[in-house]
């Protein structure tokens, strides 16, 4: 693509330099995109101090291998991740560490396995096809394109863990995740500064939505367990039932089940609405690159086996999560002392690993901040392993990440074949992240049939 032709999205203002307190914690809560001054997009490493703590964003991907491969188990997740993340996800693989995490790892790995793909793109597919009929109701007028967007991702998560249409669940659950995002998921002081053993007020609210929202979870275990066994496994809720530790033969007790299922419908869900959103508004921006991939999805049917050819839909996949990484940071705190390039780490050191600075640090970036799909084809040089984390690394990567790649990418080819999406007249959409990389606000946008 000629750099003249490059789109470069707005974003939110960047800090000239590093916050106050007061500052920083106010991006916390509001939008974390500005936590980090514009030096953070030029420097290997940047320190700063809260109330005496000292933090650490690196930008290096030797340092990032170090912590997230070479030394995993001296980086455990952050206090204030650990109680806004807890009552949604339990005691899942996301939160779980040791032992417990390595038997949960091991026994979930074969359901989300490659050959299980066609079995979860038949879900993926159909799915779509249902809300592209919605959204062709709909096209007379403009289209609040995240809203359908998550509540597609929501049925994917729920045929795909369930065989369950999510007409009876879907409101539910989207107005619990809402209430939750605004209410209680924004990080409060205390969230950062105590240790997750000491209780605060909001830990006493988080935990009685904890109550109310593992219900919900159950009453949809219980409606699939009260469907007719099958012969072969229809969803992810089978493979999850019948799955056992290779190793030890111990599958799932019930508690641990609900608590898979309702990390693989938050993480699942959530992150792909908004990788899909994100990247139907960045073809909105840029009309000649959905014109590209447009052509390159034709009009044969949308199938699993047409993943090989969908090249260039892959590669706007990719470059989506390179600007608007649905995990925008990661934090952890060292357990010990250890030694990064550059840096000597002490016990109790945070270290934050932020996707959204390190995919548009200059230095390992060309044109960091334009939208340049072709920086993924295949004839394209990589990018440095450790500059590109849109699912994390190491032992602790994303396990539902090619499944993830794959509903986003056919979802996304049956959009823009059905479709030509343009931005309602008027629209400017900036990015907001809290707990994942959001739009600021509902934006419209226009959909033409074909």
């Amino acid at each position: 693509m000629d750099v003249a032709t490059l789109i470069t999205p707005p974003r939110s203002p960047v800090p000239e330099r590093s916050l106050s307190i007061p500052g920083f914690l106010r991006a916390m809560r509001v939008n974390a995109l500005t936590m980090w001054p514009d030096s953070a997009y030029e420097e290997d490493i940047q320190f700063r101090s809260l109330f005496g703590r000292p933090y650490v964003l690196i930008n290096a991907p030797d340092a990032i291998h170090h912590v997230l491969v070479d030394n995993p188990e001296n980086y455990t997740r952050s206090p204030a991740s650990i109680r806004i993340l807890r009552p949604l996800v339990g005691n899942g693989l996301l939160l779980s560490t040791g032992e417990s995490w390595r038997l949960q790892r091991r026994t979930i790995a074969p359901s989300l396995a490659p050959r299980v793909m066609p079995l979860l793109a038949r879900h993926v597919i159909a799915c779509a096809e249902e809300a592209i009929d919605r959204l062709s109701q709909q096209a007379a007028q403009p289209v609040d394109l995240l809203s359908a967007m998550q509540f597609l991702a929501l049925e994917v998560a729920g045929r795909s863990m369930f065989s369950l249409e999510m007409t009876r669940f879907g409101a539910a659950m989207r107005a619990m995740l809402v209430e939750y995002s605004v209410r209680l998921a924004p990080p409060h002081l205390l969230d950062v500064l105590l240790p997750p053993s000491v209780t605060t007020p909001r830990d006493w609210q988080r935990r009685r939505f904890q109550t109310r929202w593992m219900a919900l979870v159950e009453s949809m275990i219980h409606e699939r367990t009260s469907l007719p066994e099958a012969d072969a496994p229809r969803d992810l809720f089978d493979l999850l039932r019948a799955a056992r530790d290779p190793e030890t033969g111990q599958g799932f007790s019930p508690s641990q089940l609900r608590d898979q299922v309702a990390t693989m419908i938050l993480a699942g869900h959530e992150t792909t609405a908004v990788t899909l959103f994100w990247a139907l508004y960045l073809l909105s921006l840029d009309q000649d690159e959905q014109g590209r991939v447009a052509g390159e999805v034709g009009g044969e049917p949308i199938t699993p086996e047409a993943l090989p050819r969908l090249v260039r839909t892959r590669a706007v996949v990719d470059e989506t999560l390179r600007l608007y990484p649905p995990a925008f940071v990661l934090v952890r705190a060292a357990l010990g002392p250890d030694r990064l390039p550059g840096l000597d780490v002490k016990r109790g050191l945070i270290v934050m690993i932020a996707p959204w600075v390190l995919h548009r640090h200059r230095r390992l970036w060309r044109d960091p901040e334009a939208f340049d799909p072709t920086r993924f084809l295949p004839d394209a040089p990589r990018p440095p392993r450790f500059a590109y984390l849109p699912f994390g690394a190491g032992p602790r990567i994303c396990i539902g990440a090619q499944f993830a790649l794959t509903e986003a990418t056919l979802v996304l080819a049956a959009l823009v074949q059905r479709f030509r999406l343009a931005l309602a007249p008027g629209e400017r959409v900036l990015p907001r992240a809290i707990v994942t990389t959001q739009p600021d606000h509902p934006a419209r946008f226009v959909l033409e049939e074909k």
